[in-house]
């Protein structure tokens, strides 16, 4: 495919995105359609959605228009390249610029805050306070790849060699000891000998950080209450293996490949059913639902189907989730509040919440895209026996 091509592909994308499709299964669908395009083409067409998604806003701004066709011109703009040159209307390259769309917009002095839902935008700049400028320009570039390293197989310097050996870059990163940043060959990983044995899982750093703040000791009962697939799991169970973790979803279907996750990672993990968890624990972890606001990065179309009811929705769902896991600590026990969101509601409130019905925290993080990962939180909290 020509890159005019390319951009016609892209625009075409965008246009059933936005009119509700989801994103991944409108690149998927056009990908099984599209026999003509090479995985070249089919990546780079998935980098021009993706990045128009993130930059919605200031690429609306740019191309003088809020569908996909303004979209690409906003982006050409935003990089500096006449959109003339492509926008020729011949072969398979979008149509000719109008004399309108030839023109371009005068840029506005907050572009970057424009790549924010707009009844989000004063929230989120109230919560950030002086980081929100340079979360707003970091959220709207593509998010590092990371990996993390299972120690209970190998360490950091030899997963960092296995992986050279399959043309797979990587290097430490300083957020968690068990974090490595690819810095080339991403799309190998799958496929990798480091990977299919088990030394390297998909992690991003600020959740490896997270897990590494849960309070486990030596043969401590571990409940991680809204498991999902098991990824903190699976990472509680590298770094604490004297301990007996127990991963539980309301969903049973998202756990359904944590077996072969577990077995790949030499990770012993039960699986408690939905709603069937037996007995007590000395910590309970619950990452929970949440507008995945610190994630937006890798699912951009998410941020622009984010609304303020849902919003209410997810923090009284956080609410009474918590209240649930609560009944499965034992006395004296840790209650962990994550969430990948960078929400004061999702995070700071909820702990705020639970003071009132007598938790207390004993640590409490907030991590940024500054920070080098994802927008994340983790309250580790005692409940006051005097409560």
């Amino acid at each position: 495919m020509t890159p005019a091509a390319r951009l016609a592909a892209a625009i075409d994308i965008l246009d059933q995105i936005l009119a509700g499709a989801p994103a991944e299964r409108t690149l998927t669908n056009w990908a099984r359609g599209a026999r003509f395009a090479g995985s070249g083409d089919r990546a780079a067409v998935r980098d021009l959605v993706f990045d128009a998604l993130r930059c919605r806003g200031s690429f609306a701004a740019l191309g003088g228009g809020t569908g996909g066709r303004a979209l690409m011109l906003g982006a050409l703009r935003a990089a500096g390249t006449d959109p003339a040159g492509l926008f020729t209307g011949l072969g398979h390259a979008p149509a000719e610029l109008s004399a309108a769309e030839a023109v371009a917009p005068v840029p506005p002095a907050d572009l970057e805050a424009l790549d924010w839902p707009d009844w989000l935008r004063p929230r989120l700049s109230a919560d950030l306070g002086t980081a929100f400028a340079e979360t707003s320009a970091l959220m709207r570039a593509r998010a590092p790849v990371f990996l993390r390293v299972n120690v209970a197989r190998t360490d950091r310097a030899a997963a960092i060699a296995t992986l050279a050996a399959e043309g797979i870059g990587a290097r430490p990163h300083p957020l968690a000891e068990t974090a490595l940043e690819v810095t080339d060959g991403a799309r190998r990983i799958a496929a990798s000998a480091a990977y299919r044995d088990g030394l390297v899982e998909l992690q991003d750093a600020a959740s490896q950080a997270a897990v590494a703040m849960v309070p486990c000791a030596e043969g401590a009962g571990v409940l991680d209450y809204c498991a999902g697939g098991g990824g903190k799991a699976l990472a509680l169970a590298a770094l604490h293996p004297g301990a007996r973790i127990t991963a539980h979803d309301i969903d049973a279907g998202r756990m359904a490949d944590l077996p072969a996750r577990a077995a790949r990672a030499g990770a012993r993990i039960a699986r408690a059913a939905p709603g069937r968890v037996q007995g007590t624990f000395d910590t309970v972890l619950v990452d929970a639902p949440c507008s995945g606001s610190g994630t937006w990065r890798r699912t951009p179309d998410a941020k622009w189907r984010l609304t303020a009811e849902r919003l209410d929705a997810l923090v009284a769902l956080q609410g009474e989730i918590v209240a649930t896991a609560g009944h499965f600590l034992r006395p004296g026990g840790r209650l962990v509040y994550m969430t990948c969101s960078l929400l004061r509601a999702e995070n700071e409130d909820r702990v705020a919440d639970l003071q009132t019905l007598g938790w207390q925290p004993e640590t409490m993080r907030r991590f940024l895209p500054s920070d080098g990962g994802d927008g994340f939180f983790v309250a580790v909290l005692r409940r006051d026996r005097s409560a």
